[in-house]
């Protein structure tokens, strides 16, 4: 939904470009995750003026049957682009494609991060430093401020994140 908005695009843009700067320095290539990351990713690229490749969540089953589409080499550093994060894994699937590639992934980006343990654990084990522009802690508490939701409500949605595959189980509907 974001691209849809030049504005929330360029803030986007920016903010993952300063990211990347900031924290990793500048790579040889950036990486967008399919498929949420490939349009951020192509636009962070053309910001900081470095190449673009993008990396399926499944080769193509025909042709060369390339996860990464576009050229990288071996010792080339990269930055991998993300939309969001939740266990890491599409991602992390992502960096270890291009590593098996040669190329040394310095970390990720993303714009969302819903601060999953898991997903720690997962970046982590896999020595993959990450940031993320904004996480669901900061979510709700904008969403609070701006009256989006009620403090009555903050509780349920604090709960959720923390054991999201039995939230449901645990909600009495009247």
């Amino acid at each position: 939904m974001t691209l849809s908005y030049p504005r929330v695009r360029t803030f986007i843009r920016q903010q993952l470009s300063k990211a990347i700067t900031d924290h990793f320095e500048l790579p040889d290539v950036i990486a967008g995750v399919a498929t949420g990351g490939i349009a951020h990713g192509a636009l962070v690229a053309q910001e900081l003026g470095l190449p673009f490749v993008y990396i399926r969540s499944a080769s193509k089953g025909h042709g060369m049957e390339n996860l990464i589409e576009g050229k990288v080499e071996q010792g080339q550093t990269v930055v991998v682009v993300e939309d969001l994060i939740s266990t890491g894994q599409s991602s992390l699937k992502a960096v270890n494609a291009l590593r098996e590639a040669g190329c040394i992934v310095k970390g990720l980006v993303s714009i969302f991060d819903y601060g999953f343990d898991v997903a720690s654990n997962n970046f982590r084990n896999e020595k993959c430093p990450y940031f993320s522009l904004s996480d669901y802690d900061s979510l709700l508490d904008q969403a609070l401020k701006s009256e989006y939701i009620s403090n009555d409500e903050l509780e349920p949605l604090r709960t959720w994140r923390s054991n999201p595959e039995s939230w449901g189980s645990t909600l009495k509907i009247a």
